[in-house]
């Protein structure tokens, strides 16, 4: 038998918050819209928390773990047993799980219908600390373009616009779809982004912006007055920021809101 290190005491009467593996890289099966399912590669991040006496965590398990379901839908149901998975093998009153991974959706140019495909940087958030039901948040990162309400008013020609990024997260009663948040992100914007765009497309994706000008706080509004339309969403979190074209930094707001 190998000594185990880990399994020895401490003495300084300290616990440990997280302790875990970060950054691991692995493939993942999460719900697609229209296809069911779609396989991507995420980054993932677990951690439980350690008592005062423990010397250190088994970080193997987290791994073997995480192999158990890699080829499993992620899912609330999938998420909330290995929240309580991790708990039981490594004997911790709370566990948390990041997994971080991008999602493509294919779109559609609006003139020419050429087909491309997008990708949007999602977040799923999981904790377990006891009580009945594990805290899960979604995060979906969306890319759209605005035009400065601003610089249209006072300019005799043109107005200045830019790409920015909107990014949501939510909790929710039941499971919400990663499309659904980049529609209603993408209706909020001045026009959203293509992958692939024909000339045709450009003069309407261009000029449909022009005629729809946005500050970051009419996006983050307006995002926010659907989110708290949806009874389904329990509490959110919605932020803009404006990669500025002719200043030297970026336009941002925030809304948090929560039903409670």
């Amino acid at each position: 038998m190998m000594k185990d290190i880990q399994n020895q005491p401490d003495f300084r009467n300290i616990p440990i918050d997280k302790v875990g593996i970060k950054g691991l890289k692995y493939p993942v099966v999460v719900r697609d819209k229209v296809n069911g399912s779609q396989s991507t590669v995420a980054e993932i991040n677990m951690y439980v928390d350690l008592p005062h006496q423990c010397k250190g965590t088994h970080m193997s398990r987290f791994v073997e773990l995480l192999h158990t379901v890699v080829k499993t839908l992620v899912s609330l149901e999938t998420l909330t047993s290995i929240l309580e998975d991790m708990k039981a093998s490594l004997g911790a009153k709370s566990a948390h799980i990041e997994i971080v991974f991008p999602y493509f959706i294919e779109k559609t140019s609006p003139c020419t219908q050429s087909k491309g495909l997008m990708d949007y940087n999602c977040t799923i958030i999981g904790s377990s600390n006891g009580r009945k039901k594990a805290d899960i948040v979604l995060k979906v990162a969306v890319p759209v373009t605005s035009v400065c309400p601003c610089s249209k008013e006072i300019s005799e020609y043109g107005a200045h616009n830019q790409r920015g990024e909107v990014l949501v997260a939510a909790r929710f009663h039941k499971f919400i779809w990663i499309e659904d948040i980049v529609n209603l992100v993408e209706r909020a914007a001045s026009s959203d982004i293509y992958s692939v765009l024909k000339r045709a497309d450009e003069k309407y994706v261009t000029e449909k912006a022009y005629d729809n000008p946005k500050f970051v706080e009419d996006i983050v509004r307006d995002v926010a007055k659907a989110l708290i339309a949806d009874s389904n969403i329990t509490w959110f979190s919605v932020s803009a920021e404006n990669f500025e074209s002719i200043h030297n930094h970026s336009a941002y707001a925030y809304i948090e809101h929560s039903r409670d």
